[in-house]
């Protein structure tokens, strides 16, 4: 009878010892989610959006449809930018949100 109450105090234990390593696996699983992903695409979308604030009339531009053009006009009200493209000065208005790279260096 005695063993039995012990094997059951036995077997109790392990179920708690289990339930802390399955919380704690969940809690290794759910901060290295955070680190390897969440994370980077914030600091990716930060850059991005300061990219664009940061754009200027006369900067190289790329859009992400692959076109290099040079900023000539930037319309806040509408988020449009007019693009000067190529040898016969082409012009384009594309939305802001499409420029991918700003091929400008500024001093700051």
């Amino acid at each position: 009878m005695e063993y039995l109450i012990l094997a059951a105090a036995g077997a109790e234990g392990d179920g708690g010892g289990a339930m802390l390593s399955l919380l704690l696996s969940f809690g290794v699983m759910i901060a290295l989610f955070y680190f390897l992903l969440i994370r980077p695409e914030g600091k990716r979308k930060k850059r991005a959006k300061e990219m664009l604030e940061s754009i200027q009339i006369a900067d190289e531009v790329v859009t992400a449809g692959g076109i290099i053009g040079r900023v000539i006009d930037i319309k806040p009200d509408t988020d449009t930018v007019v693009l000067e493209t190529g040898g016969n000065r082409t012009r384009i208005r594309i939305l802001k949100a499409y420029i991918v790279e700003n091929r400008t260096v500024h001093d700051e």
